[in-house]
C-alpha cells in the first residue's frame, strides 16, 4: 500500500501532538512493506524521517486547518496515488480520492459536562461536521473504549465504524534507577529532593483541574508537618500564579514552576516522585498517567471518564470537585509507605497492557482493510 499521513499535529506539545509523533515513528519503525507518504503543514517539521527508503516527505501549503484538510490534502492524494489516509487528528478531507481513517481522542463536544470547557462556538461547528467526517471515514480509531462507546451513542454508528486502539507512552518510559541520571535531571530543572508532581496546560487549566488541585494542595500543606513540594511541568506557567493568586509565602512557596520538561527526561521525573497527582476533569486516554504507571510513580488521579478506564487497579481515584479528598489521598500515599510501593508495583504491571507492537498492528490491520475496501 502507499499510505498517506496527515502530520499537521506533529509540532504541537500536547497529547494529540505526542501521540502523532509516536504513532509515526513506531508504524515506520515496525512496517517496512508499505510505503508511506508525510504530508506536513510545516517545513520545519519535515526532514525527520526522510532518510527511510520507504517514505517521502511533502509539504503541503494550506492558509489555515480547514483549507490544508480539505483542499490541499485531497489534491497531494490523487498526485502521489494514495491508496489510504490516515490522520491522527480527529478530521479528514471529505474529498479525499482514496479511503480515509481518522483517530478521535474523546467526544467531549458531544457531552454536556464536558462540552462546558469549549467555546460555544467551537462546539456548535465540531457537532455539525463530525458525522460529516465519521461518513467519510471507511474507519474510525478511538483511543478509548469510553470514546468508542460515546460515538457510537451520540451518532447512532454501525457495528464496526469506530474501533478502540489504545497507544502506549513512548518506549524509553520505564523506571530510572541510576543515581546519576536522576541527579542530572533534578541539578537540570532545579527540583528538590522530594516532591509531589503534576503536569498541566497554560491554556487547558479548567479541563486540567488545576484550580481543584491548587485548593488540595493548600490544604494538605496546612495539615502536613513536614509537607513536600507540589513540582508543575508545562511550558509557560509562570503566569499562573498571578492568575490563580497563588501566595508568594505558606503553600504557595512550595509550588514550583520547572517548565518544559522535555520528554527524554520525563522518566527521571516521574521515577523519582514521590506521588503523581493528576486529578483533571477531562480526558479519553490520559498520556500522563500511563507514563507514570510505566516509570513506577504511585497515582493519585479523578474518579472520572478516561482516567479510570486507563489506571484501573494502579491509582487511588478520587471526586475531582472534593479537594479535601484529593488532600486525604495525596497524605494517604505519602504517610503510607506500603500503599506507595503497592500502587507503583500496580503501575508497572497494568503498563504492560498498553503497547506500541500491539497498535501498530491493529492500526496496520485497520488501513487495510480500509483500503481494500
Amino acid at each position: 500500500m502507499r499510505i498517506g499521513v496527515m502530520l499537521r499535529a506533529i509540532e504541537e506539545k500536547g497529547g494529540v501532538g505526542v501521540y502523532t509523533r509516536n504513532l509515526t515513528r513506531e508504524l515506520l519503525d515496525m512496517d517496512r512493506e508499505n510505503e508511506y507518504v508525510l504530508f506536513y503543514r510545516s517545513a520545519a517539521a519535515s526532514g525527520q524521517f526522510a532518510e527511510r527508503p520507504n517514505v517521502r516527505e511533502r509539504v503541503l501549503a494550506g492558509s489555515g486547518k480547514f483549507i490544508w484538510d480539505q483542499m490541499a490534502v485531497p489534491w497531494a492524494c490523487w498526485r502521489e496515488g494514495i491508496d489510504v489516509l490516515l490522520h491522527p487528528k480527529f478530521t479528514v478531507p471529505l474529498l479525499a480520492p482514496c479511503p480515509a481513517v481518522m483517530v478521535v481522542h474523546g467526544a467531549d463536544w458531544f457531552i454536556a459536562e464536558q462540552a462546558q470547557y469549549y467555546g460555544t462556538l467551537d462546539v456548535q461547528y465540531v457537532r455539525r461536521v463530525m458525522p460529516w467526517y465519521f461518513r467519510k471515514s471507511a474507519v474510525v480509531i478511538s483511543v478509548s473504549e469510553l470514546t468508542t462507546q460515546n460515538f457510537e451513542k451520540v451518532l447512532d454508528l454501525p457495528p464496526g465504524k469506530i474501533r478502540t486502539v489504545y497507544f502506549a507512552p513512548a518506549r524509553h518510559f520505564a523506571p530510572v534507577r541510576s543515581p546519576q541520571r536522576l541527579s542530572e535531571v533534578r541539578a537540570r530543572y532545579h527540583l528538590p529532593e522530594r516532591f509531589v508532581f503534576t503536569l498541566t496546560k497554560r491554556f487547558g487549566t479548567g479541563r486540567k483541574n488545576f484550580s481543584g488541585l491548587l485548593a488540595a494542595y493548600a490544604h494538605y500543606h496546612g495539615a502536613a508537618s513536614e509537607p513536600l513540594p507540589l513540582v508543575v511541568g508545562g511550558a509557560d506557567l509562570e503566569e499562573l500564579r498571578s492568575l490563580h493568586a497563588i501566595p508568594d509565602d505558606g503553600w504557595g512557596a512550595d509550588v514550583i514552576f520547572p517548565g518544559w520538561l522535555d520528554q527524554a527526561d520525563l522518566p527521571a521525573v516521574y521515577s523519582q516522585a514521590d506521588l503523581f497527582v493528576y486529578p483533571s476533569n477531562l480526558e479519553a486516554f490520559p498520556i500522563p498517567i500511563t507514563e507514570a504507571m510505566a516509570c513506577g510513580a504511585p497515582i493519585v488521579t479523578s474518579a472520572a471518564n478516561g482516567l479510570e478506564e486507563i489506571a484501573g487497579e494502579a491509582a487511588l481515584f478520587v471526586p475531582p470537585d472534593d479537594p479535601v479528598a484529593i488532600a486525604a489521598a495525596i497524605a494517604r500515599v505519602l504517610e503510607e509507605p506500603t500503599l506507595a510501593e503497592s500502587l507503583r508495583r500496580r503501575g508497572i504491571e497494568r503498563s504492560e497492557r498498553y503497547s506500541w507492537d500491539r497498535c501498530v498492528r491493529q492500526t496496520l490491520s485497520i488501513l487495510e482493510e480500509a483500503a481494500a475496501g
